[in-house]
């Protein structure tokens, strides 16, 4: 081998080791980040409106890469993060476990995006196959209570206060003075407190006594109303006399029940209350007997299996799917 060649070949090696050697420091320095696949679970359905989300599916990898089980949500979510650094695009398989839905095995490419997995029902078998009684649900509705506050007014509050003041006395710029600068003012003040529970409204402030042209409004502590009010009035002029007068007002609570119709789609129920409802509970007939089921923060029936979401409106979300030996009528 010619030196030409020698010098070439040795110019090459230390290429090819100099590469070698960046990329082990590039990794040891800068190791791949444990990524985290995110997705929703949902029932398998040509119907959009079907494709309601399925909690309590465990998600599993498979194969060699340590993971810690998950399980989705009551809106169907799921979060699974791969400890074991994988390369970019590296393909995993992704598994969806549920006794009620056919198992499914995803191959997903190890990147950040967003994975929506359908799940097929597995078919469950009649009440009369199995051997139970079928029990109809009808006449479904949902009831809760709102707490409203009235408010109701139980009289009137009056006061009257004095400004103290003599005319045509220059301000000499100390204050008070009138809006003009020139003569000397005097402020006077009026508060108002309403008994414990009660709330001022409707108040206002007039000038009864004394020349009135020469006075102004300084503080306006009572258009708003509220337990307190008050008020501080300028004069430049002699002395004045102010009323003070509002309204008294007291919240009343009282609860007032609302009703609702859930949507049914298929052998599931759906509908939402609002956030400050209280008292949530399902009334229904079973095989044509009334009856009233109460939903806790936890709902349980014995006719179906509940979830229930909050929104992040404080709204909350209900979700029944009813039991086998149940149907909908």
């Amino acid at each position: 081998m010619s030196r030409t060649r020698k010098a070439v070949f040795v110019v090459l090696m230390m290429v090819a080791i100099a590469g070698s050697v960046a990329a082990l420091l590039l990794t040891y320095f800068h190791p791949p980040q444990p990524i985290t696949l995110k997705g929703a679970v949902l029932v398998s359905s040509s119907d959009v409106d079907k494709q309601v989300p399925i909690p309590g599916v465990r998600v599993t990898v498979a194969g060699d890469l340590p993971t810690r089980d998950e399980w989705s949500s009551s809106t169907g979510f799921f979060e699974l993060t791969l400890r074991k650094p994988v390369g970019a695009a590296q393909w995993v398989i992704l598994q969806f476990r549920h006794p009620q839905y056919q198992p499914v095995d995803l191959p997903v490419s190890a990147e950040d995006r967003l994975y929506v997995v359908r799940m097929v029902p597995i078919e469950q078998p009649s009440p009369t196959d199995a051997g139970l009684a079928s029990v109809t649900v009808s006449n479904l509705t949902v009831r809760y209570t709102i707490k409203t506050t009235t408010p109701l007014s139980v009289g009137s509050v009056v006061k009257t206060f004095r400004v103290v003041n003599a005319a045509n006395v220059p301000c000499n710029a100390r204050w008070p003075c009138s809006p003009d600068g020139k003569w000397k003012a005097a402020a006077g003040s009026a508060t108002l407190k309403a008994p414990a529970g009660n709330v001022f409204s409707k108040a206002r402030v007039s000038c009864i006594a004394g020349p009135c042209p020469f006075t102004s409004i300084r503080s306006d502590g009572y258009s708003g109303g509220g337990p307190t009010i008050s008020v501080t009035v300028l004069d430049w002029s002699d002395t004045t006399t102010f009323l003070f007068e509002a309204e008294v007002f007291h919240a009343m609570i009282s609860n007032n029940v609302r009703f609702s119709y859930p949507v049914i789609f298929g052998q599931t129920l759906h509908f939402t209350v609002p956030a400050d409802a209280e008292g949530v509970c399902i009334e229904a007939d079973l095989n044509r007997d009334h009856i009233v089921f109460p939903l806790g923060p936890e709902p349980r029936l014995s006719w179906a299996s509940c979830t229930v979401l909050v929104n992040p409106d404080r709204t909350k979300a209900y979700r029944c799917e009813l039991k086998l030996g149940y149907g909908l009528k």
